[in-house]
């Protein structure tokens, strides 16, 4: 095992990490399809003759789903950029330096948060 620190990853472990990163934003912008199609679905559900107690139920349900909806899409397509970001970072070979140490952030948390610019160690000083 080398003594010798790393001070970024090479370019076939940047490649690695660019395949896992595109698969992230494939998966990630089918399911900002999803919240989208369902925050801009009418919500009619034939339940039209209802009865009107449950009817304004349903109408409270539906704006409260379609807030929960447009809240999960804002998170989404955060999520889609700072994807997007680690993948210029990959380009520049700035990948997996934590901007607060230098230090590389350890594999292992980048394959679980790829778009992560802090280490743990960076992290557990904001606390």
């Amino acid at each position: 095992m080398s003594t010798e620190i790393k001070e970024r990853y090479n370019d076939a472990e940047l490649a690695e990490f660019k395949e896992l990163i595109k698969g992230k934003i494939q998966k990630a912008q089918e399911q900002l399809a999803l919240y989208k199609s369902a925050y801009v679905n009418d919500g009619n559900n034939g339940t039209d003759d209802t009865s009107p107690t449950f009817k304004a139920f349903e109408e409270g349900s539906e704006t409260m789903s379609k807030e929960a909806n447009s809240q999960l899409a804002i998170r989404q397509e955060k999520f889609i950029r700072d994807l997007k970001n680690a993948l210029v970072r990959i380009e520049s070979k700035t990948f997996g330096i934590c901007r607060v140490t230098g230090k590389l952030i350890a594999k292992e948390r980048l394959k679980l948060v790829p778009h992560a610019t802090l280490s743990i160690e960076a992290k557990n000083l904001q606390r």
